[in-house]
């Protein structure tokens, strides 16, 4: 049974990192093994990719943040059954259905856009069946959050923004992983502002619920960073629609109905700026976001193909 005291809510924070952290590894060595489809001859045409240097990479990190936050939101203390259940549905119903669009996807339609044209035609594509998946149970896992009383009209709005917040986190969080570790950073610095907020006023449901969460995320997520940044593994669909979806759900614990409101505006502004102009351009461009991006990260290469040192 959870506990009402603010030692509860750091309590949850911190043992939901840790199991976190711990059953990403796990999963991660354990399908480095054996993984999820193919055999030992088959498996690299189901999760191995070309990376932007031209080097090959696995997609196994993906599944196995999967697979660790799912334990974890299992596992942690401070989360009430329904809010238990929205987390799993969350993280891992977007986590396989990244899976789905990382092991049959094709690069005929990108973006999000361009999956929904593709759809307008007639052409049901992998990455529309992850979107509107992905809707589906960004919805779903909204309506199962636990909530005050409020009349159903207010209730039915409160869904349907939070359902689109998870949802399009979710989708967000996949436009950031095009560099190693960026999809992860990028995570940390949206969950870290929930987790200070959630154990600075703790003790109270939504905070520990957020808190809980959050920890889980970023305890798996920090546990499966180097791998991230050593260019050996990257999440895919699997990892970054999970990530997303994770954070997205802690953010509708923690915020009030405004605060959601503008989280979703922001999360949609993104993703319409994601059709017109490149994350990758803009990062480079900026000394800042530059810095945080290469921290940790190999050094780029040069245009003669050989590496030099980053800005």
């Amino acid at each position: 049974m959870a506990t009402r005291s603010p030692a509860g809510t750091r309590a949850a924070a911190l043992i939901g990192a840790a199991l976190g952290a711990v059953a990403a590894r796990a999963a991660y060595a354990a399908f480095r093994r054996r993984p999820p489809l193919g055999d030992e001859k088959t498996a690299d045409e189901y999760w191995t990719r070309v990376n932007h240097r031209g080097e090959p990479v696995t997609l196994l990190e993906g599944p196995a943040f999967v697979a660790g936050t799912a334990a974890a939101v299992a596992l942690t203390p401070g989360l009430p059954l329904r809010a238990r259940a929205a987390a799993l549905l969350a993280g891992a119903g977007s986590g396989v259905l990244g899976a789905y669009d990382d092991v049959t996807g094709t690069s005929s339609s990108k973006g999000f856009k361009g999956h929904l044209a593709a759809l307008a035609r007639g052409e049901v594509t992998s990455g529309a069946v992850k979107i509107l998946g992905i809707g589906a149970a960004g919805l779903a896992a909204a309506a199962l959050t636990p909530r005050p009383p409020s009349s159903p009209a207010v209730r039915a709005v409160d869904t349907l923004v939070d359902g689109a917040l998870v949802a399009g986190a979710a989708n967000l969080a996949n436009l950031f992983d095009l560099r190693p570790g960026r999809a992860i950073k990028a995570g940390a610095l949206a969950g870290a502002p929930l987790l200070a907020a959630s154990l600075a006023r703790p003790g109270g449901p939504r905070s520990r619920q957020t808190a809980a969460l959050t920890g889980v995320t970023l305890g798996a997520a920090a546990a499966l960073l180097p791998e991230d940044l050593g260019e050996r593994a990257m999440l895919g669909d699997a990892g970054a629609n999970a990530l997303g979806a994770l954070l997205g759900l802690a953010a509708t614990a923690r915020l009030g109905r405004t605060g959601r409101l503008v989280a979703l505006g922001a999360v949609a502004a993104l993703t319409a700026a994601s059709e017109k102009v490149s994350f990758t351009k803009v990062i480079a461009g900026n000394p800042v976001l530059n810095r945080i991006d290469m921290l940790g990260r190999r050094p780029p290469l040069s245009p003669a193909g050989t590496a030099r040192p980053s800005a």
